[in-house]
């Protein structure tokens, strides 16, 4: 087992989820709530990398973190250093593949629950605020515990962008997924069998965990 590497991906997974959740939050709530001219659009971006392949949009992402691009010179500027093939860099990247997985299952539940309860929380003197973080939230959280779910286990197991903008530097940004390719490329398939069946088991219980609570809470 390539420990240094198990620690890293639930590093990696652990800082998406938290600021990944937050905001996705937000967001979900806008578009299912709200109508403007330009909401497919934005629906469409956010889909947008579950359809683009890996590699595609890891060049995208490590051309813009380039030392020749704004974001790039920028961050180089700051701290001295390059974000492409950096921790900081790949969590940038995390960001931005997870996407998809972190708001589109809130949105689903946010659009699931009727306008009627925020009105009649409305009209029994409740703020917008107290509305939200008492009724609102409550309804939606298992919307939300699938977006976190989602996203913790699709990081742990992403590759191709991962490889694309993070390399393979060990302890830096050398993933579990990226170590399970490494093994199997050295013909070690011991290692390579036990990692990818950590991997499975992980997801397999955490997609089942999600099945359970949704059934719990329809029935009740």
């Amino acid at each position: 087992m390539d420990w240094p590497a198990l620690a890293i991906s639930l590093t990696l997974a652990a800082w998406t989820t938290i600021i990944l959740i937050p905001l996705g939050i937000i967001v979900a709530r806008v578009i299912a709530w709200r109508r403007f001219i330009a909401k497919n659009l934005v629906e469409a971006l956010i889909a947008l990398p579950l359809v683009l392949p890996p590699t595609v949009l890891g060049y995208y992402l490590l051309t813009s973190f380039s030392k020749h691009s704004p974001l790039g010179s920028m961050y180089h500027a700051v701290f001295s250093q390059s974000l492409a093939f950096s921790f900081e860099g790949l969590l940038l990247a995390s960001l931005v593949f997870n996407i998809p997985f972190a708001i589109q299952p809130m949105q689903r539940a946010f659009e699931a629950l009727p306008g009627e309860i925020r009105e009649a929380a409305w009209c029994s003197g409740m703020s917008r605020w107290r509305t939200f973080f008492s009724i609102e939230l409550p309804l939606v959280w298992t919307g939300i515990l699938t977006a976190a779910v989602l996203t913790f286990a699709h990081t742990l197991g992403e590759f191709g962008v991962v490889l694309m903008v993070g390399g393979n530097i060990p302890g830096e940004t050398k993933t579990i997924a990226i170590s399970i390719y490494d093994r199997v490329q050295a013909f070690d398939d011991q290692q390579a069998a036990t990692m990818s069946a950590l991997l499975l088991m992980f997801s397999f219980v955490a997609i089942g965990a999600i099945y359970f609570l949704n059934d719990r809470f329809k029935r009740h």
